[in-house]
């Protein structure tokens, strides 16, 4: 158990071995995937390598293929021997498409040309670690959630909730298709995972899609495959999310950001039950269930013109609409302790032997968190307790571990108010952090709130933006107009 006080850095997006025998390539990967929240581990040779590869847990490895001690296709041959599925990337100046090829037979999963493109190289290492934890996603999912009427992942005794969880015990053994409506962070993919845990198809993949993530051509490639040659790059077929779904089900978050055209070809594919792969000229045929969520009015967006009628209607064959937490905060209590046992075993504090959290708020606390409005919702809720559990120091947890906006909104006199923003024994890691959140708390701000804007603001891809904005718990706001 950490020392009292000892503050623990947010989990990483992804450990990353890079295998490379040129100190500036390592340097150079390091940097780029340690500001994109990656943790990262480096090999100045072969045989180093290996040997990490064999000691560690690595979510994907980058890997040099010309080395002086071995060549990179010899260490991708015993990566393969010991693990058939951590993801293999080979980075190489002496690109070719016949090396490529030889690669990718030999077990590689990518492959980049010196010098790389940063944003590319960045959103394929996201992409295959996504599509690499969804085979042990879905051995999770066919884990939980056996026992029908049972939701042991999702809690809530309100009878908003209950009645909730009654319409996904009834609808998820047919075959429907679902729209789940709700603000951000209200659960909307937990009782996605639900219905399909609960469903026939409990068995077969759950694949999540997020709808506004990727550019509308990558979105397509990623959601219906490619053949070799459908594009500069594609030097291989490769299997899109509809045909790993097959006979599973399918769940887009945040459907309303779809394209126009890319509407158009999800409609198709729910009419039709089959795709063509991007540069085929051959039909796939799939059995999918397709479960959608979004926060939007998808029927304001349809008399605005902005989401087509007919696939609206596709969707929305049953509805499920989540409450806000503000409108069930009589579930707040469990979903504290819920929290608290999630994070004190991630973190090992405060736990007896039993493995049971041992952690309750001061009362003044507590009643912080009933009064709150939520904006964020349960995520909002999750974010603030796992703050609470990393900067406890002891098992009554008191009100001055709240987030500040927390504090302030229930007038509560706010740390930097009082002059003292961080303890003096903050860590290296708090004070980027805090500052971090400022700056894009600024930028967002002065964006009206847009997070494209403010992305071009600071000069970053949207996803890393994103991915910020979720690591540091900054709350969004609706749009606003910008600030000169």
């Amino acid at each position: 158990m950490p020392e009292n006080g000892h503050q623990s850095a947010p989990p990483p997006r992804g450990r990353i071995l890079v295998i490379d025998d040129e100190a500036d390539i390592r340097e150079s990967l390091e940097t780029l995937l340690d500001l994109e929240g990656y943790s990262v581990q480096s090999a100045e040779n072969a045989a180093e390598g290996l040997k990490r590869f064999e000691s560690g847990i690595y979510d994907l490895v980058l890997l040099d293929l010309m080395m002086p001690d071995r060549s990179g296709l010899e260490v991708l041959d015993q990566i393969r021997t010991r693990d058939k599925h951590t993801p293999v990337f080979l980075i190489t100046a002496f690109g070719s498409v016949e090396v490529a090829v030889e690669a990718l037979k030999s077990g590689a999963n990518d492959y980049f040309s010196k010098p790389w493109d940063n944003e590319k190289l960045i959103i394929e290492i996201d992409r295959q670690i996504s599509s690499s934890r969804l085979e042990h996603e879905n051995r999770e999912l066919r884990r939980a959630l056996k026992q029908r009427y049972a939701f042991p992942n999702i809690v809530g005794k309100s009878e908003r909730m209950l009645r909730v969880l009654d319409l996904v015990a009834q609808v998820a053994p047919s075959k429907s298709n679902i729209l789940i409506t709700g603000e951000t962070g209200t659960g909307k993919e937990l009782i996605a995972k639900a219905i399909h845990a609960n469903s026939p198809r409990a068995e077969q993949p759950f694949v999540g899609v997020n709808s506004g993530s990727l550019p509308p051509d990558l979105l397509e490639s990623t959601l219906f495959g490619h053949v070799k040659g459908a594009f500069t790059g594609a030097v291989a077929n490769r299997k899109g999310y509809f045909e790993i779904a097959n006979h599973g089900t399918i769940f887009f978050d945040e459907i309303g950001n779809l394209t126009a055209d890319m509407q158009v070809k999800l409609l198709r594919v729910l009419q039709e039950r089959e795709f063509m792969p991007v540069g085929s000229t051959e039909t796939v045929k799939v059995d999918v269930r397709l479960l959608a969520a979004t926060n939007a009015d998808l029927l304001k967006m349809v008399e605005e013109g902005r989401f087509r009628q007919d696939l609206y209607y596709r969707l929305n064959v049953i509805n499920i609409p989540l409450p806000a937490l503000r409108e069930r905060k009589e579930d707040i209590p469990s979903l504290v302790d819920h929290f608290f046992q999630i994070y004190c075993q991630e973190n090992d504090k405060f736990l007896n032997p039993q493995g049971r959290h041992m952690l309750q708020f001061e009362p003044e606390a507590l009643h912080i968190l009933m009064d709150y409005s939520w904006p964020g919702n349960v995520r909002e809720l999750e974010n603030a307790i796992e703050r609470a559990v990393v900067l406890a120091t002891d098992e009554i947890v008191p009100l001055s571990v709240l987030p500040e906006h927390i504090l302030h909104s229930t007038g509560v006199r706010t740390r930097s108010s009082a002059g003292d923003a961080l303890p003096p024994d903050a860590s290296l890691f708090e004070i980027v952090a805090e500052y971090e959140a400022k700056v894009i708390t600024d930028a967002l701000e002065s964006a009206g709130y847009s997070q494209t804007d403010a992305a071009a603001r600071l000069r970053i891809p949207l996803s890393t933006l994103n991915q910020k904005i979720k690591r540091l718990g900054i709350q969004i706001r609706k749009r606003t107009e910008p600030r000169p």
